[in-house]
């Protein structure tokens, strides 16, 4: 992968965060709920020296919690809380390794799908798990265990909180190689490792859909191939944009040969 690959792929993982925020909720959220998520955050970093993150995806917000790991990466003191009015953390995120962010990237675009697919009651059991290089106040790269829970949905199944944590990794973390895994944590069993593709994603007119953008056909060379109309090849490409969590069909494009989808 060349360099600028790196930093497209980047901003693709930007804007799977970005389209998290186009959920539709149906429930108003209470101070007392996402003031209990937040302690929750906050006694993580207290206790594992961690990073915290925890991301409102309704409100576009997110909750700072930093632990000893934040001195190190040269982000902020121990102790320090911090709000921002996003879900992108933007100053973390600078600090990975390139690689490592893209493969984040697929990573978490998998999680997204798998629990859309799992009962809201169960959600909270599964996490991701992986290993990432991160550069330190000496902008050496260390590495750093990397996890995602989906705290909350909202009753209509939209993921409500995310809770991110950083951690200094040890050496059993690393044997978990750099792509990471989803696990459920209730029964132990891997869902998903070394960024293997899940073709069902899109279904099989999407992907020949897809297939055709790449050739270059607009939407409506691609209806009359198809003998459909250019609503419904419309309706097609936005479906892909949704599902692939990105917003043109150049970035659905990459992300789907990443995922091996399309070839």
């Amino acid at each position: 992968m060349v360099k600028n690959d790196h930093f497209k792929i980047m901003k693709q993982f930007s804007d799977l965060e970005d389209n998290l925020l186009g959920q539709p909720f149906t429930f108003q959220d209470t101070i007392s709920i996402l003031e209990e998520q937040k302690a929750v955050a906050q006694m993580y970093a207290i206790h594992e020296n961690s990073i915290a993150v925890l991301s409102d995806l309704k409100n576009n917000h997110s909750y700072i919690y930093n632990g000893a790991l934040a001195n190190v990466l040269g982000i902020s003191v121990s102790g320090t809380n911090q709000e921002i009015e996003s879900i992108w953390e933007e100053e973390i995120y600078a600090k990975v390794h390139p690689d490592d962010l893209a493969a984040r990237h697929l990573l978490e675009l998998h999680f997204f799908h798998l629990l859309r697919k799992t009962p809201i009651e169960l959600r909270s059991n599964f996490r991701t798990h992986s290993v990432i290089r991160m550069r330190n106040k000496s902008n050496k790269y260390i590495p750093v265990l990397h996890r995602t829970f989906y705290q909350l949905s909202s009753s209509n199944g939209s993921l409500w909180l995310a809770l991110c944590l950083y951690n200094f990794a040890t050496d059993i973390d690393n044997r978990q190689g750099f792509g990471g895994i989803i696990q459920n944590t209730a029964t132990g069993e891997i869902i998903y490792s070394n960024c293997e593709s899940v073709g069902d994603i899109l279904s099989p007119r999407e992907c020949q859909v897809l297939s055709l953008i790449e050739q270059g056909f607009a939407s409506k060379e691609i209806a009359l191939r198809l003998s459909v109309s250019k609503n419904t090849i419309d309706r097609h490409r936005q479906n892909i944009m949704e599902k692939l969590r990105v917003n043109n069909s150049i970035e659905a494009l990459k992300v789907a040969k990443a995922l091996k989808i399309i070839y």
